[in-house]
């Protein structure tokens, strides 16, 4: 967040390059990709998605010549303060970052601020098998309009993982009030990742969309009479939940990834993940045991697409869209939809598939702990990005308090 605030504020005063639709074929896209590397800045704390980089990297250098290089990121802003800092130095060309995986405050900053090239969506043949209408975060991230200056390639919804031999299905907090009332009742067996860590910010955001007075509200930038409003029930159902958290709410698990492990040792009863498949691809992995499974809340759960851009001045831009297109190919999707792979759910509009291919994507019989599309719920939009700042930077007043 710090990173994010220094790129927005550096940004500001900058000026912004003027850019012009993707106009070439694919085919003249392809033929120039041929020869180069793409540095794909992409956040590496997941050993699947890792994994499933490096396929994609394989895949594309054998079918179109082009190389990946995987530059494995803590956090996105990491990769937007390195383009913001090559504009403040002049470099408009050859730029070191030539896709990122973004979304979020990081996307709004960058499309902003016209670090962004594009729009290049309208040159990707498999674009059009992507879902628009029944899944709007394909088009709009974090109530920010896409604009073809981002390409969607995974879907995220917040779950909440717990080991179904322990915690009987029947006794779940389906909501946010039912959930405070639980960990009274347990208390040291639930936590959430450091509010620092996007998991964590998300584990609040999700309490607050049903303990604020409008929700609606959050699809506003969050001014400071907003803010406070929206969020002064959500602070008080924190600050009595705290005392029953795991460690008293004295410590938080860094990651999503230490969160699970707590999980597994037995320690915690609920790991809040935003992978649908966190439960299945964990099993099949042996992270967690086979009697994992997810559950969402009653009045539906945040969702969100990820995408990847290019930035301004990508010195690969052409490279970069043969992988963005890739990422689109249905059995592509497939393969990232398989816990046995990466386990995450398509942002294709299956219907728009010829009925082999939609048959790439029928859950395999032994994936356990994979829900349907109509147990994950609804999916909840986004907040604006501010609300994610804003909200990290109290937790840490609360903390320090």
């Amino acid at each position: 967040m710090r990173l994010l605030a220094l790129a927005v504020t550096t940004l500001a005063l900058l000026a912004s390059p003027s850019h012009a639709a993707e106009t070439r074929s694919f085919e003249d896209i392809a033929a120039k990709a041929r020869g180069q590397t793409v540095d794909w800045n992409a956040w590496a704390g997941d050993p699947q998605t890792n994994a499933f980089i490096t396929w994609v990297g394989a895949e594309v250098e054998r079918r179109y010549g082009v190389k990946v290089n995987h530059v494995k990121l803590t956090d996105t802003a990491e990769a937007v303060t390195r383009v913001v800092a090559e504009r403040a130095a002049g470099r408009n060309e050859g730029g070191g970052v030539d896709l990122i995986w973004i979304n979020g405050p990081n996307f709004l900053a960058m499309k902003s601020q016209g670090l962004l090239y594009g729009p290049v969506t309208q040159a990707l043949p498999n674009f059009r098998f992507v879902d628009t209408e029944r899944r709007p975060s394909s088009i709009v991230d974090f109530t920010v309009p896409v604009e073809g200056y981002a390409v969607p390639w995974r879907v995220a919804q917040i779950v909440y993982v717990y080991d179904s031999a322990r915690t009987d299905p029947k006794t779940l907090p389906r909501s946010i009030p039912a959930m405070l009332e639980w960990a009274k009742a347990n208390p040291g067996r639930l936590t959430h990742p450091n509010g620092r860590n996007f998991l964590g910010a998300t584990f609040l955001k999700q309490a607050l969309y049903e303990l604020a007075p409008d929700p609606s509200m959050l699809q506003k930038p969050a001014t400071d009479g907003a803010f406070g409003l929206a969020t002064a029930q959500l602070w008080t159902w924190y600050n009595v939940l705290r005392p029953y958290l795991w460690r008293e709410g004295r410590s938080f698990p860094e990651t999503g990834p230490a969160q699970r492990q707590l999980l597994a040792d037995g320690e915690i009863d609920f790991a809040v993940s935003f992978d649908p498949a966190e439960a299945a691809v964990s099993i099949n992995s042996g992270l967690l045991p086979d009697t994992a499974r997810v559950m969402t809340l009653e009045k539906g759960t945040i969702g969100n697409t990820s995408f990847v851009a290019i930035p301004y001045n990508a010195a690969d831009r052409e490279g970069a869209m043969v992988v963005a297109n890739f990422l689109l190919e249905p059995a592509t999707q497939a393969r990232a939809q398989d816990p046995k792979q990466m386990g995450s759910f398509t942002v294709l509009d299956l219907d728009k598939l010829s009925p082999d291919e939609r048959r790439l994507f029928d859950h395999p019989p032994e994936a356990k702990g994979l829900p349907t599309n109509a147990e994950l719920g609804n999916s909840l939009p986004e907040p604006h990005p501010s609300w994610m700042t804003r909200i990290t930077e109290e937790w840490e007043r609360l903390m320090n308090r």
